[in-house]
């Protein structure tokens, strides 16, 4: 069980209290870390197509909040960027707070997403398979709770996992974490794993597997270390050649790396708004840029398979209140959203979403800098988003605007 600790009080848990702090970090990651450049390739780019909308606008009822428009809603979120397609065109887009189209934005954890989807490519060509433990590609963790357990497990946050003996707090192992991987993020005296790899070996199983949806990065930064070893490549390399260099992407990503050159494959991962549109467009078209298949459909589809037995079919978000219902699924690291409208989700902290809404035919990207707080509430992204594609949806059959 997660201990209820006072954050604010400790040093592990230093919080940005800010948006422009958070804003900082997320478009300037690169001057204050060691990166790897996820190269776009030497090919076109793919440039989407836009019947531009004003949406700024457009009214949304979002719950236990008063009316608002999109523009007032973005303001409220601390907004840092968004675009919207529809039907395969950009209809709406958004910078705010001096953000540019061009300049590469933390993507958080989305990041989590992108891995998932070079897992499934690289299962497709036999090189792991999903009932395999983690050890068998990574011997160093053999005897450690991700080592032990399935990559099946890992894809689903079905680990239950303790560090260094502390009880599992989860605000405080991502700050160390942050602590691993970005050295100015150490407190004093730091004494703690100074890369990915030693972190992940202080992993201890406190827990039953698949029992409790515990979302950890630990698990994320697992298999993309099996990912390296299967392909014998970086996360950066490989994500270039199988996605990035494929989707005619405007502009080069970039990966964090700890000292040891590793990419951190849970959150540390930056791309510009219109890059990570054209990733979420592709998956909507079923793995198909214009006329080329940039990936199997199959493996496009299988964002929105059903939870495997074994795994809660329901859970709640990582910062929803503990006495809130569960109404969503995760599955190999997308959250399904259980709506009417066949909608999925990468999500990342302080506001960062891709969500893809096929029967809307329906993309949103957002990039955003909303503070942590008990004091304040995550902005209602989903329900406004899917305001939106409904009102897109409306417009565009001729019906009366949903608002």
């Amino acid at each position: 069980m997660a201990q209820n600790i006072a954050t604010d009080d400790i040093p592990w848990a230093r919080g940005f209290t800010d948006p422009a702090d958070v804003r900082q970090q997320a478009t300037t990651i690169r001057e204050m870390v060691a990166t790897r450049r996820v190269w776009r390739g030497d090919g076109p780019k793919w440039t989407l197509p836009t019947d531009y909308t004003d949406l700024s606008g457009v009214t949304l009822n979002l719950p236990d909040q008063p009316k608002q428009t999109v523009s007032e809603f973005l303001a409220g979120a601390h907004s840092d960027g968004i675009a919207v397609l529809h039907r395969g065109r950009i209809v709406y887009e958004s910078y705010l707070h001096g953000c540019k189209p061009h300049e590469p934005h933390l993507n958080a954890s989305m990041a989590k997403s992108y891995v998932s989807l070079m897992a499934a490519l690289v299962e497709a060509q036999g090189l792991f398979d999903r009932d395999d433990r983690a050890s068998k590609f990574i011997p160093e963790l053999a005897g450690t709770a991700f080592g032990d357990n399935r990559i099946q497990d890992l894809l689903h946050m079905g680990t239950d996992v303790t560090y260094g003996g502390r009880p599992f707090h989860r605000t405080i192992e991502a700050s160390r974490f942050w602590a691993v991987v970005a050295p100015k993020l150490r407190p004093m005296n730091y004494r703690g794993p100074e890369t990915i790899l030693e972190h992940l070996a202080t992993a201890r199983t406190a827990g039953p597997t698949g029992v409790e949806f515990r979302y950890e990065n630990g698990n994320v930064e697992t298999v993309g270390e099996i990912l390296r070893r299967v392909t014998g490549t970086s996360l950066a390399e490989l994500l270039s050649e199988l996605v990035w260099s494929r989707i005619g992407a405007e502009e080069d990503a970039f990966y964090i790396v700890d000292s040891a050159g590793t990419e951190m494959a849970a959150g540390g991962f930056s791309a510009t708004l219109r890059d990570v549109a054209r990733v979420g467009e592709m998956i909507r078209c079923d793995g198909a840029v214009e006329d080329r298949q940039v990936i199997p459909p199959h493996i496009a589809r299988s964002m929105t398979a059903g939870v495997p037995a074994g795994y809660p079919s329901e859970v709640r978000s990582p910062r929803a209140p503990v006495d809130s219902p569960a109404t969503m699924s995760y599955h190999d690291y997308w959250w399904i959203l259980n709506d009417p409208f066949g909608s999925f989700m990468a999500s990342g902290i302080h506001g960062q979403r891709l969500l893809i809404s096929r029967d809307l035919e329906f993309v949103v990207a957002h990039f955003g800098a909303h503070i942590l707080s008990p004091a304040i509430d995550t902005p209602n992204f989903v329900p406004a988003f899917l305001q939106i594609g409904t009102h897109l949806v409306s417009n565009a059959r001729g019906a009366v605007p949903v608002s």
